[in-house]
């Protein structure tokens, strides 16, 4: 396990980049982070923070959404992908699994996790093999696969979508909200089978969360986004432990369980900010 950032090598680099859609709305606001090979790093923030903006701009996806990155730069293995496709990113390694699932509703289960393995070329043997490990991280998804995947639960379309990114055989999964919508059990279920990812087969995490309790105990290390900026980073355990990441992230303070809401924006910013 990863303890430390630079205890690994520097997989995926973000250096400050400003994200403008329609031309007009600045979106990201100079944001930098850095991905160490072979851990679990979390975005974090509220709704409207920026993450998935982070993880498009990354991606590639951006265009789609009529928003580009007009500064800065997005380096891969020290080799600047920031105008690569997201066609050209997934070869190099690198998934987005998106917000909200998108599965391919009209197919079965199976069917959407090999759509992840079509721009493979190392033979059917090496995929049915991936299908297999799938299925042992899944057990759900086995008993499903002949199911539509329209018809499945909000947890088990959560878990195809993870599924056909890993059927890629990706170096870097981009993780959007993954617990949005489902119960805890479901989230913890989720959490703990990307920790097994990470640890069995050395798959990078980079995953964009709302859910800072959860996240932060499974993540090695954090990057809390408000307004386009990160305001703080950190090894995980220290953000956990940190008074205001607690007060305003966990819901807890000195005083006793908080809610966010009731405690005012201007006190955050200059907090972090000042």
């Amino acid at each position: 396990m990863l303890d430390a950032q630079v205890e690994a090598e520097t997989v995926l680099e973000v250096n400050n980049i400003e994200v403008i859609y329609n031309h007009v709305i600045l979106v990201l606001k100079g944001v930098s982070l850095k991905v160490p090979k072979g851990g679990i790093t979390a975005l974090l923030g509220g709704n409207g923070a920026g993450k998935t903006t982070t993880l498009k701009a990354i991606s590639g996806l951006l265009a789609s959404e009529r928003g580009e990155v007009t500064k800065g730069s997005i380096l891969y293995h020290g080799a600047n992908v920031t105008e690569k496709d997201p066609a050209e990113l997934v070869k190099a390694g690198v998934v987005q699994v998106m917000e909200g699932r998108h599965c391919f509703e009209h197919l079965t289960v199976e069917e959407n996790l090999m759509t992840g393995a079509y721009t493979r070329t190392d033979g059917k043997g090496a995929v049915n093999a991936d299908l297999e490990m799938v299925y042992n991280y899944f057990p759900r998804l086995r008993e499903r696969r002949k199911s539509q995947a329209g018809y499945t639960s909000g947890g088990e379309q959560q878990m195809t979508a993870i599924g056909r990114a890993l059927m890629s055989r990706p170096e870097t999964i981009l993780l959007d909200e993954p617990s949005m919508g489902l119960a805890p059990q479901l989230v913890e279920q989720i959490f703990g089978i990307v920790k097994s990812v990470n640890e069995n087969e050395g798959v990078t995490f980079l995953l964009a969360e709302q859910n800072t309790n959860v996240a932060l105990r499974f993540a090695h290390y954090g990057y809390i986004l408000e307004s386009g900026r990160v305001v703080m980073d950190g090894p995980a355990a220290e953000l956990r432990e940190n008074p205001d990441v607690k007060e305003f992230y966990l819901g807890m303070s000195d005083e006793g369980r908080k809610s966010f809401r009731d405690v005012r924006s201007y006190r955050r910013r200059k907090r972090w900010l000042s």
